[in-house]
């Protein structure tokens, strides 16, 4: 049976969607930006992708047969990063903590970004977990 797959057109429509929906809140400085984007985060995580907003507007302008895929694993993971760090950030904007709701909306502007530029910080982050996983289960088998 081959692994569950998502169109990389439909990563980027949702990174696209991450990095423009941050910069909005950082330029009206509008806290409630994130709170929007944490709840389409939120949906497309919970429905596995069908309903994420930004992938559903671009659906109609995106080719996806051909192209490229990307576990969904992965994305899985990735999208459970953006709503870390989303919730990180609404957190500490509800506590009054502003410059560190705002620290965490840039790491995850940078984990989008870099992502749209072609560089994964999550897929690292993932692979090292499974490596550090996989070695700790060679030193340390169930009895």
């Amino acid at each position: 049976m081959a692994a569950k797959e998502v169109p990389v057109p439909y990563v980027k429509a949702n990174q696209t969607g991450i990095v423009l929906s941050v910069i909005a809140a950082f330029a009206f400085q509008e806290p409630w930006v994130l709170a929007a984007l944490s709840l389409i985060q939120v949906i497309g995580l919970a429905s596995a992708g069908k309903y994420n907003l930004f992938v559903r507007l671009a659906k109609p302008w995106l080719r996806v047969t051909g192209s490229h895929t990307e576990a969904y694993e992965l994305q899985r993971f990735n999208n459970t990063l953006a709503v870390s760090f989303l919730t990180l950030s609404l957190l500490s904007f509800s506590l009054g903590w502003t410059v560190a709701g705002y620290v965490f909306a840039a790491m995850l502007f940078a984990a989008a970004g870099a992502a749209l530029a072609g560089y994964c910080i999550g897929c690292t982050i993932y692979y090292q977990y499974k490596k550090w996983r996989a070695l700790r289960k060679l030193r340390h088998p169930a009895a």
